[in-house]
């Protein structure tokens, strides 16, 4: 197959070969992005030969964090054995290995798959580290062009690095269209790696592990002191090292060391390459981590214990870290920051500077093997290991000439893991110049001895706001078209429609105060008199984390309820006037879309959301019912519903999903079950790559204006009247005597029922917006004055966690 610029290669269906762990959940994030997949495994012994695969299939839609947007996706993966079923190759234009990382047993199957393939697949081994040149050696030499590795992180669906790797043979253009897919259809983050063992995430993530080893044991840090100073304090997974090992398994850690050692005896590391003693030891007893519910810590009831290694015994996990040091790691200024480590005598100060130079020393070292340049390894580390910021990056930050000096000491002084020289470029030439590895024009190719720009793939044409390293400049230039404290309206520049106006919000977590309500407003006005749509989307996420409590504290603490009536009615009003709008609105959901965030969005003319999104309207949570139009939203939606799939059942029958999801605060756990439940249509937009959501909202919205759009006509529908209250109200007292809710709880719901249903009308009564909105907005302020919701209300705020009462 000779691909060029000018082909349509489409990935109809995607055949993953292996079914456990990463091959079925691979499977599953192909289905997640509309793509159907065969899931092949060997034959099982004994009843459906198909008895693995479908296990597997089976056990997907159990899992947690779940590998399916919604369980029924499943449906969507094809169960298959290698006795029975290769015909079915024929149709996949992407096959996927997964199986386990014996280099003996992917030959064989490379063997067995060949003469099935499809002439045109592209073929590519999901080895977290085995050499693909190696593997390329078992297929015809035909197909070895159409061969790379793609290493998926693991859980697929929900860590973004995919790894690409090439062999000499493989063809250029195959990579630029498997990186394509991997990036807009499954909504990966992609980075090239060079074929040398565990790539480049791996390589600096399993080093990165090794070394807090070696230096927790020659400073004396118990496990949960390694934990605290190596987690979200150090801009990493709040897990830290510890407990991050035990979640991913212990025998998987001890895999990727093993492969390191095996594979890298040049390494001038090598000599910690080595499973560290206690690991070896809690592996001999079959204790593997979280899987078998013990490794490095163990839980007792409520107690969280820790292995002792000089014991071996389990004891508390309760050591602290000290205060000097938790200031130093809250420090803003990185160069203070590391100064204060770098200089500080405390055994776990000298911890954290000894882990970060060991990684800055190694990365500098096999950067040149391992990646094309600095920002390739910089974004493994962040897009593969949730790390704030890579290396390099943290490097350059606290000052690349101070930093390159300190390394230089530390290897002279025999305090480092290898005595191996920082190379050349790191201390002379454009780097040292420049003071770092990133810069404006690009990142540093050791190779090529240049500072390298970003891909120009055009799939990176369509991200827009997609972050940059430090050192790194944007070249998006928008332009503000008003701007206060709380929203900034602006547009983006050619090729992109200038004529679509964004609204973004400046609220922390992006919440709705009166002044963003406002500024909603003011963008729909000048949307009408000067653009030709609106979009209403965030440069980051969430999109929403709903009414801002706080600014409204003080009104509610000087007049009560009644105070808040304005503020209510002024939500309400800001709701009706985005449906009502003389333009298009767009909303572009990403991340939360939270009570008011989620009932902003549904009253726009379109939503365009990033699969991992999590609507709700969760005002329940805090003793409420939704204030700005949810309810009116839910039961106007039944209605439509009922309309067009079945005049003659009852109404309730659509609107009890709306009362059960808001009464229980429910929040989707990704788009798709957001359309399941109602707050996305099946006519909304659904992208899996976060940063193209702006492309795709500001062309539908175009779209929509170019198309001649008219905002809804405010009409009548039926609601269910009081008949359906005292239906849900009867479930509810079931609920609450077997339970499972509250007193307060029960009041709260009933509120929901009693609004959603349109209030004390008959069944079927015609009811307009502004009777919704009334009923709305009295229960509302109705449950603002119960101590209950005050306590709530107080709680959150507080604390930042819902309390129950």
């Amino acid at each position: 197959m000779q691909l060029n610029q000018s082909d349509r290669f489409h990935v109809r269906k995607v055949a993953v070969c292996g079914a456990g762990v990463m091959g079925a959940q691979i499977a599953a994030h192909c289905v997640n992005a509309g793509v159907p997949v065969v899931l092949f495994d060997l034959p099982a012994k004994q009843g459906d030969k198909n008895g693995i695969a479908l296990k597997a299939i089976a056990q997907l839609r159990k899992l947690k964090p779940a590998p399916l947007g919604t369980p029924d996706l499943a449906e969507l993966i094809t169960p298959a054995n290698y006795d029975d079923d290769l015909n079915k190759l024929a149709d996949c234009d992407l096959v996927i290995e997964a199986i386990a990382e014996r280099l003996d047993w992917k030959r064989d199957l490379y063997h067995k798959l060949a003469p099935a393939l499809s002439p045109n697949a592209i073929v590519a081994s999901n080895t977290s580290g085995l050499s693909i040149t190696e593997l390329s050696r078992a297929l015809p030499e035909a197909l070895r062009e159409r061969f790379c590795g793609v290493h998926f992180f693991n859980p697929p669906r929900y860590m973004s690095l995919v790894e690409l790797i090439p062999t000499a043979d493989t063809q250029a253009e195959l990579l630029d269209t498997l990186e394509t897919f991997l990036v807009s259809h499954l909504g990966k983050s992609v980075v090239r790696a060079k074929d040398t063992p565990n790539f480049v995430g791996n390589r600096i993530g399993v080093f990165g592990i090794l070394s807090v080893f070696a230096q927790a044991e020659k400073f004396g840090l118990t496990y949960e002191q390694v934990d605290e100073l190596t987690g979200t304090r150090l801009g990493r997974a709040k897990s830290g090292t510890f407990r991050t090992a035990d979640v991913v398994g212990l025998d998987t850690l001890v895999h990727v060391i093993g492969t390191m050692n095996e594979q890298l005896p040049d390494d001038p590391f090598h000599a910690h390459f080595g499973v560290p003693p206690v690991l070896a030891a809690l592996i001999e007893q079959g204790a593997l981590g979280q899987k078998t519910g013990v490794g490095f810590f163990r839980k007792e009831g409520k107690t969280i214990l820790r292995l002792d290694p000089a014991s071996r015994q389990y004891v508390p996990a309760d050591a602290k870290i000290d205060e000097s040091v938790a200031a130093m790691l809250a420090e803003r200024d990185p160069a203070k920051k590391l100064k204060a480590l770098h200089d500080s005598d405390h055994p776990q100060a000298q911890f954290v500077w000894a882990v970060l130079r060991d990684s800055f020393h190694y990365s500098a070292v096999h950067l040149a093997d391992i990646a094309a340049t600095a920002r390739h390894l910089d974004q493994a580390m962040k897009w593969g290991f949730g790390h704030a910021q890579g290396p390099f990056e943290i490097w350059q930050a606290a000052g690349w000439h101070q930093v390159a000096e300190w390394i230089q000491r530390d290897i002279h002084d025999g305090k480092t893991l290898s005595d191996a020289p920082l190379p050349d470029w790191v201390t002379r030439g454009p780097v040292w110049e420049k003071q770092g590895v990133h810069t404006p024009t690009g990142s540093w190719n050791p190779r090529e001895q240049r500072f390298e720009g970003r891909s120009t793939l055009p799939v990176y044409e369509r991200q827009i706001g997609a972050p940059r390293l430090l050192g790194e400049t944007s070249e998006l230039e928008t332009t503000t078209v008003y701007e206060d404290d709380a929203v900034r309206c602006w547009t983006l520049p050619a090729p992109h429609p200038q004529d679509v106006l964004i609204l973004s919000f400046k609220t922390k977590m992006n919440t709705i105060s009166p002044q963003v309500v406002r500024g909603i407003v003011h963008a729909v006005d000048l949307a009408e008199s000067s653009f030709q749509a609106l979009v209403i989307g965030q440069t980051g996420e969430p999109f929403s984390a709903g009414a801002d409590l706080a600014a409204m504290l003080p009104a509610f603490q000087q007049g009560g309820g009644a105070a808040l009536e304005p503020i209510e009615r002024e939500m309400q009003d800001m709701a009706l006037r985005l449906r009502h709008a003389q333009v298009p609105v767009v909303a572009a959901l990403a991340g939360m879309a939270l009570g008011g965030g989620c009932e902003l969005a549904v009253h726009c003319a379109h939503r365009v959301a990033h699969f991992e999104t999590y609507i709700g309207l969760v005002e329940a949570g805090i003793g409420l019912i939704p204030g700005a139009g949810g309810l009116a939203y839910c039961a106007r939606r039944a209605a439509e519903q009922q309309a067009e799939a079945a005049p003659d059942a009852p109404l309730l029958a659509f609107l009890k999903k709306f009362a059960l999801s808001v009464a229980t605060a429910q929040v989707s756990t990704s788009a798709l079950e957001a359309r399941h439940i109602g707050y996305l249509l099946p006519s909304d937009t659904i992208v899996m790559q976060r940063h193209e959501l702006l492309y795709v909202a500001v062309r539908k919205a175009r779209a929509l204006a170019d198309s001649g759009y008219r905002p809804p006509l405010a009409r009548r529908y039926p609601v269910a009247g009081r008949d359906a209250i005292a239906t849900l109200t009867a479930q509810l007292v079931n609920m609450k005597v077997g339970g499972y809710i509250s007193e307060h709880d029960f009041t709260v719901a009933r509120k929901v029922a009693h609004v959603i249903c349109g209030g004390d009308v008959d069944p079927g009564s015609m009811v307009d917006d502004a009777w919704m909105l009334a009923q709305e907005r009295a229960a509302f302020l109705h449950l603002l004055t119960e101590p209950k919701t005050q306590e709530r209300i107080a709680g959150l705020l507080k604390t930042g966690k819902p309390v129950r009462n």
